[in-house]
């Protein structure tokens, strides 16, 4: 493995265990508090526990984000020096503020963690609200930063410098709202359906019947909600991907030729050699829909775009047909649940629903891997889009292969120990709250 290769896979590995932590962080705060409002509102104690319960989820995903993050920002100045050489003055400006989002985030956790029956009881609320703002904000502050790499600006590049810098105009970058939104509802997306298929599972096994349809509840109408906005957050960024980055836009669905009417493909197995994709079902006129908002629109194909300016077509390709075929499957569930509430109520009772909510569970987080490969592979090969080819970003300093084996073991390291974190804590909640069954 050469370094350059061993540089991505590492940058690849940290950013792909670092954004599900970064989801969970930046949502279940929402959750926390909602269950808390309702608590403070009616009184009743399941929500007290339901809070209590999440918001030691919320400290275990805050610790190991925070880890993973800091590892992340270390990586950009080791992996890549050039590139951090250069951009760093550009796109400096959200990382700072994501730092100061961040500090604000743990010092509320730190109030909101130790403020049962100490602190005001509003104030205390209110310090968990602070907890889900900060995370939020601090997520969509990185997205930003990423956003400058596929819609770089701000900046007059002129004889290989950087000139006339503003860090503003770099921030507020014409990606920055399409990949903010797209992600921010991705998160939530994900990280209500995990949460509910955690409840749900334990629903169908009988543990705190009552305590799981509750946390269920609130988990599953945030997720069915972002689940239906998906879509029109889909939209604007394909429109944005198709006006910024046409490479990345043919990359995703294996669009060869330049044509108007441009079909859109479901499914298939790109043939690069004989530009064509095999086994695909085309709808005609949607991509040139999708892409510009006409039928008849022309959309640009890999065939116009040199080819050493071409991302690697499969696995962009793919990553998009799952984030795509994900994405259905959850709206299909969010409008079987709304469905349910408006209509037929005794479906919520039903296991067959609870079991389609546990089926849907791991389905956002690999939708938000799949979206984020689309991301991240489809702007290749450059890491500044069209200013900075990966390639001449990458460091100089050999053996960053075994530092990419280090990093792999330490990051399946642990994956495991939060998995048996959650493991143990969901085993404790049921323990803990038995007693509260009775309790409407």
């Amino acid at each position: 493995m050469d370094n350059f290769i061993a540089a991505r896979s590492q940058m690849a590995l940290s950013l792909g265990f670092h954004i599900v932590f970064s989801c969970i962080g930046m949502v279940m705060p929402f959750f926390m508090a909602v269950s808390h409002l309702i608590w403070l509102r009616t009184g009743n104690p399941n929500y007290k526990n339901i809070t209590k319960a999440w918001s030691k989820g919320v400290a275990i995903f805050f610790a190991t984000g925070a880890v993973s993050g800091t590892v992340l920002s270390f990586e950009l100045g080791l992996l890549w020096p050039e590139f951090m050489k250069h951009a760093g003055p550009i796109f400096g400006m959200p990382f700072s503020l994501e730092g100061t989002a961040f500090f604000i985030e743990a010092i509320a956790l730190g109030f909101y963690l130790y403020g049962w029956d100490r602190f005001n009881r509003w104030f205390h609320w209110f310090t968990g609200v602070i907890v889900g703002v900060s995370g939020l904000l601090s997520g969509i502050l990185v997205v930003s930063a990423n956003a400058w790499m596929n819609s770089p600006k701000g900046f007059d590049y002129v004889n290989g410098k950087y000139i006339n810098i503003d860090p503003i105009a770099a921030m507020f970058n014409d990606a920055w709202f399409s990949q903010a939104l797209h992600m921010s509802l991705a998160a939530f997306a994900a990280t209500g359906f995990a949460v509910a298929g955690v409840h749900a599972l334990m629903i169908i096994r009988k543990n705190n019947v009552v305590f799981h349809q509750k946390g269920f509840k609130i988990a599953a109408l945030f997720a069915c909600v972002a689940a239906l906005l998906q879509p029109l957050s889909g939209d604007i960024s394909a429109k944005d991907v198709a006006k910024r980055q046409p490479a990345k836009l043919a990359a995703m669905e294996a669009h060869f030729e330049t044509e108007k009417g441009a079909p859109f493909i479901l499914g298939g197995i790109p043939d690069e050699k004989e530009k064509k994709v095999n086994y695909a079902i085309k709808i005609p006129g949607v991509l040139s829909f999708l892409a510009h908002g006409d039928f008849k629109a022309e959309v640009k194909g890999l065939n116009s775009i040199p080819e050493n300016e071409h991302p690697p077509i499969a696995i962009t390709h793919f990553a998009f047909q799952i984030m795509i075929g994900l994405g259905v499957l959850m709206m299909i569930t969010a409008v079987i649940y709304f469905f349910a509430l408006w209509k037929k109520k005794e479906w919520l009772t039903k296991e067959w629903l609870l079991k389609l909510f546990v089926i849907v569970t791991p389905m956002g987080f690999l939708a938000v891997e799949a979206g984020w490969t689309v991301t991240e592979v489809g702007r290749q090969p450059w890491i500044i889009y069209g200013v900075m080819r990966t390639a001449d970003a990458v460091t100089p300093m050999p053996g960053i292969a075994y530092s990419f084996y280090v990093f792999t073991l330490v990051y399946v390291s642990l994956a495991v120990v939060v998995t048996f974190m959650l493991y143990r804590q969901i085993k404790m909640v049921n323990i803990l709250y038995d007693v509260k069954e009775g309790v409407q």
